[in-house]
């Protein structure tokens, strides 16, 4: 049977989780002065090469009208592009311009080494039982009704 108390250290561990990343921030990163949401959106550009707008606005977990104003911010600071599908002038597909591949690049660095001296912290003999329990805990999270 699961605890009351048990369910309230989840809570709070994972509250703890998204202070210290910053995930509750809705001021500019200090990654190229982006929001939290256009850092997001960079990356996974970035990451993919080329995305529709429906598909990156699912991967990150945003509405596509929210999306696509996180995008019009990015493609007036000339980090992103926007092209119509000419097969089908509905379908946006987005790519990185080299100003935004730059920063991609540059957050890509900045996380691997934030990431290295965090996972360097975690005593070695524990370090694959936490990505198994973060794993373990996304999955639930995927799988929850929840909000």
């Amino acid at each position: 049977m699961i605890s009351t108390e048990e369910v309230r250290q989840l809570r709070e561990i994972v509250h703890i989780l998204e202070r210290k990343l910053g995930i509750l921030e809705d001021s500019e990163m200090s990654c190229c002065g982006l929001t939290m949401a256009q850092c997001h959106a960079l990356v996974e550009i970035g990451r993919a090469k080329r995305i529709s707008l429906i598909d990156l606005a699912n991967t990150i977990g945003l509405d596509t009208s929210t999306m696509s104003r996180t995008v019009n911010n990015l493609v007036t600071r000339k980090m992103v592009k926007r092209e119509l599908d000419p097969r089908d002038r509905r379908y946006v597909t987005l790519q990185l311009t080299p100003v935004g591949d730059h920063h991609f690049h540059g957050i890509e660095t900045g996380m691997e080494t934030y990431f290295l001296k965090i996972y360097e912290a975690i005593a070695e003999k524990d370090r694959q039982n936490v990505l198994e329990s973060l794993a373990i805990l996304v999955k639930a999270i995927d799988e929850s009704d929840c909000c």
